[in-house]
């Protein structure tokens, strides 16, 4: 048996509905374009300034020549701690008392000249 032909649904202005949603389908595929087209003009403003700005070689031996001083100072620093007397027992107390790891103790009672009240003012504050 045949299937009945039905009528295509129609508007109030008698145009078919068929008609507007390939309308509204084809608004909605250039809005989505154009939402495209922003993204890749904002995009391309980033890489075009990103390529303008370049490194060079004095650029490089700058960032050098400030990691050497950093290097340098940490290294200065660190045997100036070295060189700082401290007591065992100031160490010891600091480990068992407050749970901490030997050379932290060790580090920041040199980092105080050995003055274990500074020391100790420092870690419980």
């Amino acid at each position: 048996m045949p299937k009945p032909n039905k009528p295509e649904p129609t508007n109030n202005d008698g145009e078919n509905d068929t008609d507007l949603t390939e309308e509204s389908e084809q608004e909605a595929k250039k809005v989505k374009e154009k939402k495209h087209d922003a993204g890749a003009a904002d995009l391309e403003k980033v890489t075009d300034y990103a390529e303008e700005t370049e490194i060079t070689g004095s650029d490089i031996s700058g960032v050098r020549g400030l990691i050497e001083e950093e290097v340098a100072g940490r290294l200065r620093k660190e045997r100036e701690l070295q060189k700082v007397q401290i007591k065992k027992e100031d160490v010891e107390l600091l480990v068992n008392e407050l749970e901490m790891p030997y050379e932290k103790a060790e580090r920041t009672l040199r980092e105080h000249g050995g003055n274990l009240f500074d020391t100790l003012v420092t870690l419980t504050n």
